[in-house]
């Protein structure tokens, strides 16, 4: 079956109607790809996403050096096994916040109140808790 569409509601620079008989299934995706679009556009204006590459605050340059070598996707998954081994070896809490914080990204403050302690008290705790963690991976790297 075919379906009339009007080129001009496509293509912005057709001054007139050009009506245009397509196939269905060509039409289908098409009003697919429309909707598509104006999803993307009310949820961009509703989120205020907007985003240049040219504010020169590395958005750009991260876009254009996302590949990662497979030399290096080794060396990170080591480091990541060294850290986790290391993590494993700290006291419970400190663990359990240091993972909390730098992990999952909960505020220490949000921490605090999960724990139902005083923040100040989460903040020492994950303080040792990195400086005991460096040490564990200083002493590993030597050895």
């Amino acid at each position: 079956m075919k379906i009339k569409i009007n080129l001009r509601e496509i293509y912005p620079y057709y001054k007139s109607d050009i009506w245009v008989e397509v196939e269905e299934e060509l039409a289908f995706e098409m009003r697919q790809f429309e909707l598509t679009e104006s999803a993307y556009i009310l949820r961009r204006y509703r989120n205020r996403a907007y985003f240049s590459l040219d504010r020169e605050d590395g958005i750009e340059q991260e876009a254009q050096d996302s590949s990662i070598s497979p030399e290096e996707l080794v060396m990170q998954k080591a480091a990541n096994e060294e850290l986790y081994a290391a993590l494993c070896q700290l006291p419970d809490k400190w663990a359990r916040r240091i993972y909390a914080h730098y992990v999952l990204g909960l505020s220490k403050v949000a921490i605090a109140r999960a724990e139902k302690m005083d923040e100040s008290t989460v903040r020492k705790s994950i303080e040792r808790g990195l400086k005991q963690l460096a040490r564990l991976l200083k002493s590993e790297q030597e050895s």
